[in-house]
């Protein structure tokens, strides 16, 4: 069977986008690993527009079944699936006229289609500095949401100073008894209202300019080694936990070798109709190089992408 359209992704963009498909009589498939994106380790939402604050494991379980309530002829679902490659059907020049696609998932299955949105987030950046692939899981953790009741009574770190860092911090401060927060700049990136409230907590030691060196322990993390980057000094701190929020790579890999990417892995796109550099393949969300990572932001990027696919395909 092929497909008018596959949506790629299970975040708040890739339901939109199927949400949409479903609406316009497009014969869809969604293919997902699992559904709400990177926001189900946030312990509190609180810029969904309409709802003033959700736990994310309740705002995955609402998309998704938003997204189920128009499951059947027209959409199909396949889920715990990841998709592995996206090929041209014709195996001609990348930039020729799209004859259709073909999509491999991890399964070994193929899927055909004419278009493609391509909605699959990205994944958390690892902290890459001596010890910290040694403790991962040891002590070094990357969802304080999964794990900061873990570390009651104990001293943590969080790494990073954006809206995820502060949202970690905020997490460990009801249940560890010392909570630093290390950002590499003078500045603290994350919504103000935010570093208000976590800041006025005794609990709380901000650093500044930290750029990370090492992390230590024996069997678990017993510290954290970094240097301050104005005044040289190498400084290391107890700490029994380490909260990585450094950011994230975008989930591009299935098309590296199809579309255009920038070097960090952002695929490229026409931010007027979401096209990336091949006929029949849109993006959106934080898998492209929308500067402004943001579930608001990639549910409407995805519709644009929806919007402008449809008009393509009744064009075919």
């Amino acid at each position: 069977m092929q497909y008018e359209l596959i949506i790629i992704g299970g975040g708040p963009g890739a339901v939109a986008a199927g949400v949409y498909a479903a609406r316009k009589k497009i014969k869809s498939l969604l293919i997902t690993d699992s559904f709400g994106g990177q926001s189900t380790v946030s312990a509190h939402i609180q810029n969904w527009i309409g709802i003033p604050s959700i736990v994310g494991l309740d705002m995955a379980d609402i998309i998704e079944k938003h997204l189920r309530q128009y499951a059947g002829d027209v959409l199909e679902i396949k889920t715990g699936v990841l998709v592995t490659k996206v090929e041209k059907k014709d195996g001609g020049p990348v930039l020729s006229t799209s004859n259709g696609f073909v999509v491999t998932t991890d399964e070994n299955k193929t899927y055909e289609t004419k278009a493609i949105i391509l909605a699959s987030g990205s994944g958390r950046r690892k902290l890459q500095v001596p010890g910290a692939a040694q403790f991962d899981g040891k002590g070094v953790v990357y969802c304080a949401t999964c794990d900061a009741p873990l570390f009651n009574g104990k001293e943590v770190a969080v790494i990073g100073g954006g809206n995820a860092g502060l949202e970690s911090a905020e997490q460990l401060l009801e249940h560890a008894t010392k909570v630093y927060i290390l950002n590499r700049s003078e500045e603290f990136r994350g919504d103000p209202v935010t570093r208000e409230r976590i800041f006025k907590s005794p609990k709380l030691v901000p650093i500044v300019n930290a750029d990370i060196q090492e992390v230590k322990g024996d069997k678990f993390v017993s510290g954290l080694v970094y240097k301050d980057s104005k005044t040289g000094e190498v400084k290391e701190i107890p700490v029994q936990g380490i909260f990585v929020e450094i950011g994230s790579v975008p989930n591009s890999a299935m098309v590296k070798d199809l579309v255009q990417l920038t070097p960090a892995g952002d695929v490229v796109i026409d931010h007027k109709t979401a096209r990336t550099s091949v006929e029949g393949i849109w993006a959106a969300g934080d898998v492209t190089d929308q500067p402004y990572k943001q579930n608001n932001i990639s549910m409407g990027d995805s519709v644009k992408a929806l919007e402008d696919a449809y008009l393509w395909l009744r064009k075919q």
